[in-house]
């Protein structure tokens, strides 16, 4: 029987570990939405292309897709403590000198570095919460981290437009850097692998259970297990056209889009996608904690990637102007594109425990590699059509410009629904073991 003494200190250990990264994965959030709030600087700055500029912005997505599987073996193998600590030190400098930096190649290396950083952390965050708290709470507490990390794309919107009236870019992107290099030092200190790297039994084990079994292959022979198991899939393309649309508009191209088409200021285009992360953020705690409620994960995400795809469908073509009716269709799309998160939870769902780290960094693979793909993609798809209008150094688009990109999104969305309809329902329980009796520690 664990003691009232140590149960609390396990809640504090715990809670310290979890919201370390937690906090790093708000900076994660704000290097992602950053470059739309400064979008016109960086093509006024680079005198770039919209092409140029997507593939800047999109660096952090190349980097971050390509190490995703890689961050969830570091994960599964060294540890999240190891892990997320180099990862915050790399991005503090990559941010240092992307605000920094002389020209576009130096901000496109800075900028790497960023995304080379950060895409150990939402791994390491969501590996570690299968392991710091049960099965039965896995898909609300995924949802309430999203919900709190994204108040640093929140804060990448609106607030640091209003900053950039006081302050430039460079000087913000500098002390970010520094922000991001303190954080690693807090999270070797204080962050630890497991409940038994900390001193304590195993969730299981306080609930009077078997601890799960520990790896008996070499790593090499769990991830080809992982990338063979079919189960794993339909997440990835859920995730490459669900959320990695939403994130590559609201961190690039949905500021533009307002200003060129709506002929809003940036300060009024920033609080339309302000709307999307809040919703963004609201929609990850929702309807994750609704997954584990209804202890349903396919039935969610297939309502939820449905109305993303209606939401860009209204955007594209419905007649809205800027109001009430342009806050609710951002507001609905962030909130819808959210639910996301319920792949996490659907993904360690089908996997042996020890692995679940390499599952989870698959699925949000597809997030990243849909958003490196779109940021890039949109704007040439925009550039087609471009009749050769510049205003004060910045290429201005039209209408039937962003429409081209739109479509774009449409598609990628519309796949994200159909791969839905093909994930594994789990009930929520993790269906490789025989006892499948949730824990409520």
């Amino acid at each position: 029987m664990i003691s009232h003494s140590v149960l609390r200190r396990f809640q504090r250990v715990r809670l310290t570990a979890i919201g370390i990264l937690t906090v790093s994965f708000m900076l994660v959030f704000f290097h992602r939405i950053a470059p739309g709030a400064i979008a016109a600087d960086l093509m006024r700055e680079f005198s770039t292309t919209g092409a140029a500029l997507g593939s800047l912005a999109a660096m952090y997505f190349y980097v971050y897709t390509i190490m995703q599987i890689p961050a969830g073996v570091l994960a599964d193998t060294l540890g999240v403590r190891v892990a997320a600590t180099v990862g915050a030190l790399v991005s503090g400098i990559g941010s240092i000198l992307f605000g920094l930096a002389p020209d576009f190649s130096s901000a496109a290396a800075g900028r790497l570095l960023v995304g080379l950083g950060v895409s150990v952390v939402f791994v390491g965050l969501m590996r570690a919460n299968t392991v710091w708290w049960s099965e039965s709470r896995y898909g609300i507490i995924s949802g309430l981290v999203v919900f709190i990390g994204n108040i640093g794309g929140i804060l990448a919107a609106g607030p640091l437009t209003a900053l950039l009236a006081v302050a430039s870019w460079r000087t913000v992107f500098v002390v970010v850097g520094g922000l991001t290099v303190l954080i690693a030092l807090l999270t070797y200190l204080f962050v630890r692998d497991s409940p038994q790297a900390a001193g304590f039994p195993s969730l299981r084990e306080m609930a009077g259970k078997t601890a799960h079994a520990p790896r008996r292959q070499h790593w090499r022979h769990d991830l080809h297990d992982v990338l063979r198991n079919a189960a794993v899939w339909p997440g990835f393309w859920v995730n490459f056209g669900l959320a990695g649309t939403v994130l590559a508009f609201a961190g690039l191209w949905g500021v533009p889009f307002l200003t060129d088409v709506h002929g809003l200021t940036r300060a009024q285009a920033s609080l339309y996608t302000t709307t999307m992360l809040i919703g963004y953020s609201l929609g990850a705690f929702v309807l994750g904690w609704l997954s584990d409620r209804l202890r349903r994960r396919k039935g969610v995400l297939v309502g939820a990637a449905s109305s993303a795809t209606v939401m860009w469908l209204c955007l594209a073509w419905a007649p809205w102007q800027p109001g009430w009716a342009g806050f609710v269709i951002f507001g609905l799309l962030g909130f819808f594109a959210a639910g996301f998160v319920v792949t996490f939870g659907a993904a360690k769902d089908v996997v042996a425990p020890a692995v679940a780290g390499m599952a989870i960094a698959l699925v949000n693979t597809g997030l990243f590699f849909g958003a490196a793909i779109m940021q890039p993609l949109f704007g040439a798809l925009m550039d087609l059509s471009w009749d050769g209008t510049v205003v004060d150094g910045v290429r201005r688009y039209q209408a039937a410009d962003y429409v081209n990109g739109l479509w774009l999104c449409i598609a990628m969305a519309t796949l994200s629904m159909l791969a839905s309809l093909c994930l594994r329902e789990t009930h929520g329980r993790n269906i490789t073991l025989k006892e499948v009796t949730p824990e409520e520690l």
